[in-house]
């Protein structure tokens, strides 16, 4: 499973990177989701590649992310229990009953690099497990 965070805005952005990103239901900057590691999404990320960050999503960090950010339809939040329940389904590949997008703050002590270049000069592209650290930054 990937978590896939989104960036860059769409300033002079080409219709077939916003319709993917739109896809992707990446709607914002500092905005995250997670998917599953399949050939079309493989080649979504591929055509956005310049406006997110991606990599595989560690347990802890998933237990974090989907507690304290994690939200109910309504913009309500999970109880202690909700959450945990909800990582289990999660991980075993069905669909949870909450909102598909984390909101995240930017992240504490910014950006180590530019944001314009890739990793490892940069903070864009695919990370691996970094993007574990990035997002304790950011929830």
């Amino acid at each position: 499973m990937f978590a896939v965070l989104r960036l860059r805005g769409t300033v002079k952005v080409s219709n077939d990177v916003i319709d993917t990103l739109a896809m992707l239901r990446l709607s914002r900057k500092m905005h995250c989701v997670l998917i599953n590691e399949s050939p079309s999404f493989n080649g979504m990320i591929r055509k956005v590649k310049d406006y997110i960050t991606w990599g595989p999503i560690n347990d802890e960090t998933l237990k974090l992310l989907v507690a304290k950010r994690g939200r109910m339809p309504g913009n309500k939040r999970l109880k202690e229990g909700d959450a945990e329940k909800i990582v289990e389904v999660i991980k075993s590949g069905k669909k949870p009953v909450i909102v598909p997008v984390f909101r995240l703050s930017p992240p504490s002590k910014g950006f180590k690099h530019s944001i314009k270049h890739s990793y490892p000069k940069g903070e864009l592209g695919f990370r691996g497990e970094e993007i574990n650290k990035l997002l304790m930054r950011m929830i």
